[in-house]
Order: C-alpha cells, then sequence, then structure tokens
C-alpha cells in the first residue's frame, strides 16, 4: 500500500498524502484546544459551554455543505485546498489573543464557525483532487491509504494533542495547529499539476448570474429531490431512522463525557486524548473485522447486536470509570467500546450503496450528512440543558440504555426487515 508513497511518478499524491495527514493531526489538536479553552474559563467542567462551542463547528454543515460541492468543482481543486489551510490558520492564530483581551465568548464562537467554514470546502475539494493526482489504476489503493492514514492521524493527533493541551494549555494549541496547517499548505503549494489542471476552471463561474441560477436550480433541487427519494425509499427510510437515532447519541454523549471524563480522573485533556486514542484503535479494529467477517452475517443482525453491545458498553464505562476511575480498565472498556460500534457505520453505508439507484447516490449521501449532524447537534444541546439537572453518568447511563432498547426493538422486528434487504 505505502510503495504509492515513495513512487516518483505519483510525488503529487505524495504531497496531498502528507498535507492531509498534518491537516487532521492539526485539528485534533484544535478540538482538543477548545476543549482546554472552555476548561481554562470554567476550571470546575461546563457542558453548556462547550455544547454552544462544538455547535459552532457543526452549523457549517447546514449552511455551507449543500453548496460547497458544486463550488470547488468550478475552483482549482489545490488551490482552494491551500486557500483554506491558510485561512484557517491564520484564524486560529486569533483565539488565543481574544480569549485573554475579550470576556466574551463571541467572537470565538464566530471565528470557529469560519474555521468549520473553510473546513466544508476542504474535504469534498481533497477527495475530488485524488483523481487528478493518480491513475484509474490507482484510485482504489489511494483512496485507502487516504482513509487508513486518516484514522492514523486522528490517533496520534488525541493522543499528542491530549498531552500538548494539558502541559502547555489550550492557547499554545492553537499556535500548533496554526503551524500544521501552514505546513500542510507548503506541501499542498509543491505539487506540480499537469498543464491542464493548471489552466482548468481558472475562473470560479463564468459569471455570477450562471453561479445563482445553478446553486439555485442544481444545488437546492438536486437536495430536495435527495429528501424525496428518501422518504419514497422503505430502506433508506430505515437506514437514515437508525443513523439519526445512532448520531443523536454520540451528539448526547459528546460533551457529556468529555467533562465526565475531566472530572473522574481530574485533568483537562491528557486522560481524554488517550481515551479517544483506545477509541480510535477500537473503531478502527472494528472496521476491519467487519469487513473480514461481516458477509457471514445478515446487516440488521450486525446492526442491532452493535447496538444492544454498544450501549451495554457505554453504561459499563459510565458505571466503572464513576466508581473506580482506573485509566488501564476505562482504556480498554473504551478500546472494546469503539469495536462494537464500528460496523454500523460500515454496514449502514453499504446497504445505502446496495438500495440506491446510482444517479441519486451522491443526493442521498448530502441528506445523510444533513439529517444525522442535525440528529447530533440537537441531542447535544439537549444532553447539555440535562446536565444542570442530572449529573453526568446518569446522562451516560441513560443513552447506554436507549441504545440497549432499539437495539432489542430492532431484533424483535428483525424478521419483517427481511422483506427489505436479503
Amino acid at each position: 500500500m505505502f510503495s504509492l508513497l515513495f513512487q516518483k511518478k505519483h510525488h503529487n499524491f505524495s504531497r496531498l498524502w502528507l498535507a492531509q495527514l498534518i491537516s487532521q493531526f492539526g485539528d485534533r489538536i484544535h478540538q482538543l484546544a477548545l476543549v482546554g479553552l472552555i476548561a481554562e474559563r470554567h476550571p470546575e467542567g461546563n457542558v453548556t459551554g462547550l455544547a454552544k462551542l462544538l455547535a459552532f463547528t457543526i452549523l457549517p454543515v447546514f449552511v455551507i455543505q449543500p453548496i460547497a460541492g458544486v463550488l470547488v468543482d468550478r475552483w482549482d481543486r489545490r488551490t482552494t485546498l491551500f486557500i483554506c489551510d491558510i485561512l484557517r490558520g491564520v484564524l486560529v492564530v486569533f483565539i488565543p489573543f481574544i480569549f485573554i483581551y475579550w470576556d466574551s465568548m463571541i467572537p470565538i464562537y464566530c471565528i470557529v464557525f469560519l474555521v468549520f467554514c473553510f473546513s466544508r470546502f476542504y474535504v469534498p475539494a481533497k477527495l475530488s483532487l485524488i483523481p487528478d493526482v493518480v491513475p484509474k489504476t490507482k484510485l482504489l489503493l489511494a483512496n485507502s491509504l487516504m482513509t487508513v492514514t486518516g484514522m492514523v492521524a486522528f490517533v496520534v493527533g488525541c493522543a499528542v494533542g491530549g498531552f500538548l493541551i494539558d502541559w502547555y494549555g489550550a492557547r499554545n494549541g492553537f499556535f500548533i495547529d496554526a503551524a500544521t496547517y501552514a505546513i500542510s499548505a507548503l506541501f499542498l503549494i509543491s505539487m506540480r499539476l499537469p498543464q491542464r489542471l493548471r489552466e482548468y476552471r481558472k475562473h470560479m463561474v463564468t459569471s455570477s448570474k450562471h453561479l445563482v441560477d445553478h446553486l439555485r436550480k442544481s444545488v437546492w433541487q438536486e437536495l430536495r429531490e435527495g429528501f424525496v427519494y428518501l422518504i419514497r425509499q422503505r430502506e433508506i427510510r430505515f437506514i437514515i431512522g437508525l443513523l439519526f437515532i445512532v448520531f443523536a447519541a454520540a451528539g448526547a454523549v459528546y460533551v457529556v463525557i468529555i467533562v465526565f471524563v475531566q472530572h473522574s480522573f481530574q485533568s483537562v485533556t491528557k486522560h481524554l486524548g488517550v481515551l479517544a486514542v483506545f477509541l480510535g484503535i477500537g473503531l478502527f479494529c472494528g472496521a476491519l473485522l467487519y469487513g473480514r467477517f461481516g458477509k457471514k452475517f445478515l446487516w440488521y443482525q450486525t446492526v442491532f447486536f452493535c447496538l444492544v453491545a454498544g450501549g451495554l458498553m457505554l453504561v459499563s464505562f459510565a458505571l466503572f470509570v464513576n466508581l473506580y476511575p482506573n485509566m488501564v480498565s476505562a482504556s480498554i472498556l473504551a478500546f472494546i467500546l469503539g469495536i462494537v460500534l464500528g460496523p454500523i457505520f460500515i454496514a449502514a453505508n453499504t446497504i445505502v450503496h446496495l438500495v440506491s439507484e446510482e444517479t441519486m447516490r451522491g443526493k442521498v449521501f448530502s441528506a445523510f450528512e444533513i439529517i444525522t449532524h442535525l440528529g447530533f447537534l440537537l441531542a447535544m444541546l439537549l444532553s447539555s440543558w440535562l446536565s444542570h439537572f442530572m449529573e453526568e453518568v446518569w446522562i451516560l447511563v441513560g443513552v447506554g440504555v436507549i441504545f440497549v432498547g432499539v437495539g432489542f426493538i430492532g431484533m424483535l422486528k428483525a424478521p419483517n426487515l427481511k422483506t427489505l434487504i436479503k
């Protein structure tokens, strides 16, 4: 797999890969720095403060995502990636100074929102550039390499970032993040693309009228078509309902578990980063195991079993860490939780690929992106509100119980699902 990186004829892909690796590593530090930032202002822990801040990382999905893909197709993709990295780096540098000289969090909310707006352009531009820098025969290998190393960047970023923020503080974390964006931008600008790509789509659009018409007729109309298609397809309705529940549960847990871990282990990001590493490794192993043995089981058996197991593991994690805050045991539980949750997303995405018409897959996945993030955001805000009346441990236990209940209900109704997808 890695031989692709060392072949001179694929040097452009190597630089894109390095840029992605460094940029994603910086993203993890950025997210942990945001957690540390709230902890500095609220040492006692503040679920609501975290929820508000993280909400501004999700809102760009609804505001920017519908048009990002359309615009990226009209821009030079390498230049788009370069500009996104530079602007994100400049923006995050301002966060520590605003934090020092302003009591209000509103300017930081605005910067975080802008940073993640540029991220919504970065992802489709990166994925769209891959076929431009590798031949068709190497596409599967290139995509696999980008996915695997992306997971590695997540794991390493959480581990290293957790300790860096804990040792040097959140404000220095943003400077490190800005440096990773700058290094990533240097790798991108050093790419030497063929003449046909350098001259390809030099202008955003041929005219502003064309852009407006396209956005109105193509983006919004096609998104509407995607939602209509989604509603009419029984199989996809079921999958999106299931994913809505999963992402809502993830949103309900996300900010609560951060404060829960901080309280349990009396640290800001160090233990949080380590647990995120073990969860990430577990998700990776779960995906590998399902890829290897998943064909032996019906899709709904896998999904509902994983929901039950995931719920039980979340309950076990919350109760055990609350009573016995031991890092070794907590890491093992986080690893197992990752293993049992990993197959859910692969199984769901595979079913959508199987039952969706080829011309509708992009629209369906765009609709998925919006609906699942909506579930995540609403549940995150609800759980942050509940944290004012309940201890974090019982919110986590409640979410785990809901997971178990949904899984058992699905198992009872499983025979009816055989008519949906064999």
